[in-house]
């Protein structure tokens, strides 16, 4: 057993941690990172399956995801847009099938109408809230205390505009069904990306990918953080106190002024706590769980809908894949298609064998885009709701109630510890871009406090906190 003595013990690395790590370093102190997994990345996670590089886990980049942009010039890697080119497909719940263009789903004028209406509500809310805080919305004690399922039925009383928009957050984002999350957590998730109508827009949201992988961009991370980062360590006893920690891995121990948690949030009850921590922290990451989607890929011989006309894109709010896309690897001459299953869906799909799940996700996205899609070259499900240091999929989100009561001290320190993921950032939330936010936010808070500095609340993490200097230990 090693025992190292260290400013700042990062547990959990992921974008969060290995992005605090290096500010952290950057800023003259000296790191250790504890990681349960044998890879870095957490929730970013690149396979090789059958020849073709898979993206098991997060992948896209949007244009306002502009912390990620900077990491990615910091370290020289470039990205690539997705294929977005051609006519879109829509399978209606009764299974009739639209080819369309355009940013309207086909469906009758009057829903198109009260579409077009719901979202500009929700945009308007979305510019009044402060992703940031947005338990501070004059409104936030009412829409918190209702399910998103309910707040558009009370707004509409056309249900397939209804359907159709809580598709985009419900199943698209938090991977819950909608009548479990209120309507503020429905806000913050369209805040966090600028707007609703930003989720909608798929050629905004999943604009462009990363070309050596998001993966990538840990492992080049970590590659800079060298015998700094200690893989097959999980944290299961963690001592701590207001001037310092010791964080006891499966080998290597670390003792160390502060300590920064960045994994999701409903793991960290997964560690044990001398003395346990405050109850109100206990009780508010009980509010907080995580959503349930198959990420599913096909790889075919070629990308055989594109000779269609089609673009890949692919939308069916009552279908079992009820979004597709193509998912085509930089320089790939295949074609892949990536579908997504979300939570009750996703339930009953877990239910069946293999084979039979197979067959029934394949028959799916051939309603879509035909025959050819039932037999792919490589057929892969990703499964993060298995997966021990996971355990969901894509965050964290609050439970009805839970982000008025619990998320105004969600990122305030206990002692020496602080708290950092993307399930806990305003800007970027859910994704990497949040993970990369959080990371700098909990580095230069700490920094703050190492130095006898103050600390600037405003900062959002937007850009390195810190300029490049001599790396600590």
């Amino acid at each position: 057993m090693a025992t190292l003595d260290r400013d700042v013990v990062i547990i959990g690395a992921g974008p969060t941690g290995l992005t605090a790590a290096l500010e952290l370093r950057k800023a003259g102190k000296s790191v250790a990172v504890l990681e349960a997994r044998d890879r870095v990345g957490g929730r970013t996670w690149t396979g090789e399956v059958g020849g073709a590089t898979l993206e098991i886990g997060g992948q896209w980049i949007s244009p306002d995801q502009t912390a990620l942009y900077s990491l990615l010039e910091e370290f020289g890697i470039e990205t690539y847009e997705r294929h977005k080119a051609g006519a879109s497909v829509f399978v209606a719940p009764d299974g009739a099938r639209t080819e369309f263009t355009g940013e309207d789903f086909p469906v009758d004028a009057a829903t198109v109408a009260e579409m077009r209406r719901l979202t500009a509500e929700l945009d308007v809310l979305a510019a009044e809230v402060d992703p940031d805080r947005p338990w501070e919305h004059p409104r936030a004690a009412e829409l918190d205390r209702i399910s998103f399922h309910h707040w558009l039925r009370g707004l509409s009383g056309d249900e397939a505009a209804c359907d159709n928009i809580g598709m985009f957050i419900a199943g698209g984002m938090l991977t819950k069904p909608a009548h479990t999350f209120s309507a503020l957590q429905a806000v913050l998730m369209a805040a966090s990306a600028g707007a609703f109508s930003h989720l909608v827009d798929d050629e905004f949201i999943l604009d462009r990918r990363v070309v050596g992988t998001m993966q990538g961009v840990s492992l080049a991370m970590a590659e800079r953080l060298g015998d700094a980062v200690h893989l097959n360590n999980p944290v299961l006893r963690l001592e701590w106190a207001a001037d310092g920690v010791t964080a006891h891995g499966a080998d290597t121990t670390v003792r160390a002024r502060r300590a920064i948690l960045a994994v999701p949030p409903n793991l960290y009850s997964r560690i044990s706590y001398e003395p346990c921590l405050p109850r109100r922290q206990q009780v508010a990451h009980q509010h907080q769980s995580m959503g349930l989607v198959i990420k599913v890929h096909a790889v075919y011989p070629t990308p055989f809908w594109r000779d269609k006309g089609l673009s890949g894109t692919c939308f069916g709010p009552g279908a079992l894949v009820q979004e597709v896309y193509d998912n085509t690897f930089h320089g790939d001459s295949r074609g892949t298609l990536v579908g997504f299953v979300s939570d009750v869906k996703a339930d009953g799909l877990f239910a069946l064998d293999a084979e039979e799940r197979r067959a029934r996700v394949l028959a799916s996205i051939a309603g879509f885009l035909g025959d050819e899609a039932l037999n792919p070259d490589v057929y892969y499900e990703s499964d993060f709701g298995s997966e021990e240091w996971t355990r969901g999929a894509y965050a964290t989100s609050y439970d009805l109630g839970g982000l008025l009561r619990f998320g105004p001290g969600q990122t305030d320190p206990v002692g020496a510890l602080h708290f950092a993921s993307s399930d806990l950032a305003g800007a970027g939330y859910q994704h990497v871009d949040g993970a990369v936010r959080m990371g700098r936010r909990a580095a230069a808070r700490i920094v703050a406090e190492l130095d006898g500095g103050a600390y600037d609340a405003s900062y959002d993490g937007a850009a390195p906190a810190f300029g490049l200097k001599p790396a600590g230990a």
